[in-house]
């Protein structure tokens, strides 16, 4: 088995604060990760990481077969697909919907002088329609819903047949109705053969997508428990992480946590 993502003592280091301590990860070809914990436990640090976007203070991080620090990282991060609230940001209001998820071919925001072919656009408007979404091609994308930019967003980090991909906290800001389209949207990609390795960032297990393999729990920077989702994630794990107790009920591929 390929491992696309191989993380050995990664740590890093902002001021007097450490937002990774010591992590140790491998995420093969075949994986869906979940990464959970609580605010400030390192998740879109460590997502950063994964995209090629910051190199760690001490650690090696061997990704997509390069070692960063030693390869152009603007070769590698076209071979990530990224979804982020950051970058939600950055997208043209006034761009059409077709155009923002084809623009991701030139690894541009908001289309220019750039050409695409006619292979481009069609791929684009089959990844919509998987979405759910191909009746919004032609909407501009300030016109649409949150839970429609979102999965928006997840067409175009799907655009360059990416062998990686990183969402980072996907359903926030979404109600129930948008949170649970945009999970089955997930699961559906994560169970697709010839899916690329995924990895979603959540501070809520009801976000997690049928099809998930593994979990990594974090807390201030260090890791809790990671391995086989059924393993790593339990009431314990999960209770040591927020640091409080935890029940944790698993149903129909589903998981809920509340308090007792």
């Amino acid at each position: 088995m390929t491992a696309v993502a191989e993380l050995a003592g990664v740590t890093i280091v902002r001021g007097d604060s450490r937002l990774l301590d010591g992590i140790d990860w491998t995420i093969d070809e075949t994986d869906r990760w979940v990464v959970i914990g609580p605010n400030g436990a390192g998740k879109t640090t460590l997502l950063q990481v994964l995209a090629a976007q910051l190199h760690p203070t001490t650690g090696v991080v061997g990704l997509l077969g390069e070692v960063l620090g030693a390869v152009d990282v603007f070769e590698l991060r076209p071979r990530i697909g990224l979804t982020s609230a950051a970058l939600a940001d950055k997208l043209p209001r006034a761009e059409a919907v077709s155009d923002v998820v084809v623009s991701a071919s030139y690894a541009v925001l908001g289309r220019w002088n750039e050409e695409y072919d006619e292979l481009d656009h069609q791929r684009a408007k089959e990844l919509l329609t998987e979405l759910g979404i191909g009746h919004l091609a032609d909407r501009t994308f300030g016109t649409l819903s949150e839970g429609e930019r979102k999965r928006v967003q997840i067409a175009r980090a799907l655009m360059t047949d990416p062998e990686l991909m990183l969402l980072d906290e996907p359903a926030a800001g979404l109600d129930l109705s948008g949170r649970e389209q945009l999970v089955r949207s997930l699961s559906s990609i994560a169970t697709a053969e010839g899916a690329p390795s995924m990895v979603l960032v959540t501070h809520h297990v009801e976000e997690i997508p049928p099809g998930f393999t593994h979990a990594l729990l974090l807390k201030r920077g260090r890791t809790v428990a990671a391995g086989p989702i059924a393993q790593a994630l339990t009431a314990e794990t999960l209770s040591e992480t927020f640091e409080m107790p935890l029940a944790l009920d698993h149903v129909a591929g589903r998981y809920t946590a509340r308090a007792f």
